[in-house]
């Protein structure tokens, strides 16, 4: 659906985006991660059509950015960092301007707003001063903007920047809700939340990708190990011990009432039923068996961070 082709940005000397490509099909949920100045906002920005290419070209649909900027603006729905709110107007009156710049017609803004304020949840503030509203609300009244017109694609920036748990919560389900029907770009450095919604991860450093991958391939390939824990309980817990093919025995602790074991394999194979039919074979019971991956924060610290930095 989307083709960044061969993209360049140039602000005077400096390169913010070197000759960067990828695709993003239909239906995908894609979080697009950097550092502070590494060319996502950038990025986004001629996605959007805000900024003009250097060099290169972005194909979404039939269009492209360079001949196309009006049409491929009417298939995206875009949250910029800095939510643009007129904060002194009503969520009614905003929404009603929105839809007026975006020329929907008269008698399409009922249904629109309707279905607009249901997925958003503002039917208890559609009638209140923007300036009143909590930033939870604010960032609803944001999305809102961004989907009145129904786009193809949503691109979120920072979308729960300043929010409390709870309500970072509440905006990560209602773009779950939406990832169902659109196209999602969402760039944020919560990673947590980045990895809770996305099914893929591209991430982006000194202008240029350093790793573009769905996100458990992400966390699984970049250890290049796959560590299994078991808790395990047995009347002779000294007598644990595995002996596996292709599986190493990492360590074993006594917890209380089971047995922490760790075993490790290359993450190119999957022994999860050679593990479980060794447990069964030697009459132990089983209480969980998990893989555990590299964070994230670890992933983009690694290809963020040069080494030797502080």
């Amino acid at each position: 659906m989307i083709q960044i082709q061969n993209l360049v940005k140039d602000y005077g000397d400096l390169r913010a985006v070197d000759n960067i490509k990828f695709e993003i099909k239909e239906g995908e949920i894609v979080g697009f991660l950097g550092p502070n100045g590494a060319g996502k906002s950038t990025t986004l920005k001629i996605i959007t059509g805000y900024l003009s290419p250097t060099v290169g070209n972005i194909q979404i649909k039939d269009f492209n950015i360079l001949d196309n900027s009006q049409e491929i603006r009417e298939l995206i729905g875009y949250l910029p960092e800095h939510n643009p709110l007129y904060t002194e107007m009503t969520v009614y009156d905003y929404l009603k301007f929105i839809a007026e710049v975006r020329k929907i017609p008269e008698s399409e803004f009922s249904r629109r707003l309707k279905d607009t304020i249901a997925k958003c949840g503002l039917k208890t503030v559609i009638s209140k001063p923007i300036n009143t509203l909590s930033k939870g609300y604010r960032q609803r009244v944001g999305l809102a903007q961004a989907i009145i017109h129904d786009p193809k694609i949503l691109i979120l920036d920072e979308p729960t920047t300043g929010l409390d748990p709870n309500q970072i919560v509440e905006i990560r389900d209602l773009i779950k809700s939406l990832g169902k029907e659109k196209t999602l770009i969402i760039s944020s450095h919560i990673l947590q939340e980045v990895k809770a919604v996305c099914d893929r991860i591209i991430i982006i450093n000194k202008g240029k990708i350093v790793a573009d991958k769905p996100t458990k391939e992400l966390e699984a390939s970049f250890r290049g190990k796959t560590k299994i824990v078991l808790e395990i309980q047995t009347e002779t817990p000294e007598s644990i011990d595995f002996a596996i093919p292709e599986v190493a025995f990492v360590s074993k602790k006594d917890r209380q009432g089971f047995v922490e074991v760790v075993l490790e394999y290359d993450s190119n194979i999957d022994k999860r039923a050679d593990i479980y039919n060794y447990i069964k074979n030697n009459d132990w019971t089983l209480l969980e068996m998990k893989r555990e991956y590299i964070s994230l924060e670890e992933i983009f610290r690694n290809l963020t961070v040069e080494k030797g930095a502080a």
